[in-house]
């Protein structure tokens, strides 16, 4: 269980730090909202709920947000139809891109995130034109201070984890997608609670990028699709070289 991350997924800050932190917990709601009504409004009895209000504190999202997402998806609260939906395609540089979404209307968001490949160089796919380079995984993330490698690396064995990676900055844990709530508790119990527990995409083989321009537009194309409303989560297996992306972090 060692090896290098290689599909942690890329978050490129840029400016526009309170209109992007209000992006989030929008999204981060009505994922809350769609976790209520497809289970109970309690998260000791709803896995998918008790993660997502995990996922939105870790984010910082204040608890009165929680607990309006949480009361608009109780019954009778909010008549809204959420879709999960997927969307696959590729960006510039050839790279591959899966894009998660919860609508309430795909012949909006469909047209539009068509829209947004078409301008920014890439291609909208069909089904299944890009998952096949990806795997699902359960994935929990723990900042690199609550232990060691070692430490960490055996309490992931033991709660039934498949692979740990530790970087200078966080433990990374996989686990197979129907372990996750399990692995996700077991840790818990003894870590405290993660950075980030999700269902989660990874490559099997990446996509290099080695020249600014060309990352510079796959970031640029990544914003634009995390600005639309009903986009939840852009993965990619853009592999961007290290100098580079210095390079675009110092801009």
């Amino acid at each position: 269980m060692s090896g290098h991350s290689q599909f942690k997924n890329i978050m490129y800050r840029k400016g526009a730090q309170d209109k992007m932190r209000a992006k989030v917990f929008s999204k981060l709601a009505r994922e809350i909202t769609v976790a209520v009504k497809t289970g109970l409004p309690d998260p000791a009895m709803n896995p998918r709920l008790r993660l997502a209000i995990q996922n939105a504190r870790s984010e910082n999202m204040p608890k009165d947000n929680i607990e309006r997402a949480i009361a608009k998806g109780t019954q009778g609260a909010d008549t809204t139809n959420y879709e999960e939906v997927r969307y696959e395609g590729f960006g510039p540089g050839k790279v591959s891109i899966i894009v998660e979404a919860l609508t309430d209307n795909r012949a909006r968001t469909a047209p539009n995130l068509r829209s947004l490949f078409s301008k920014n160089g890439g291609v909208f796919g069909e089904t299944g034109s890009v998952t096949f380079n990806f795997e699902r995984i359960g994935y929990i993330e723990y900042p690199i201070s609550v232990g060691t490698p070692d430490a960490i690396f055996e309490a992931a064995l033991e709660a039934g984890a498949q692979d740990v990676v530790s970087t200078n900055e966080a433990h990374e844990i996989t686990c197979t997608p129907e372990d996750l709530a399990v692995v996700r508790e077991a840790l818990e119990a003894k870590l405290g609670t993660p950075n980030a527990a999700r269902l989660d995409w990874k490559p099997l083989v990446q996509t290099p990028i080695s020249d600014l321009e060309t990352a510079q537009k796959l970031m640029n194309f990544i914003n634009l699709l995390n600005e639309d409303d009903d986009v939840q989560r852009v993965i990619t297996n853009a592999d961007i070289d290290e100098n580079v992306m210095k390079q675009l972090e110092a801009e």
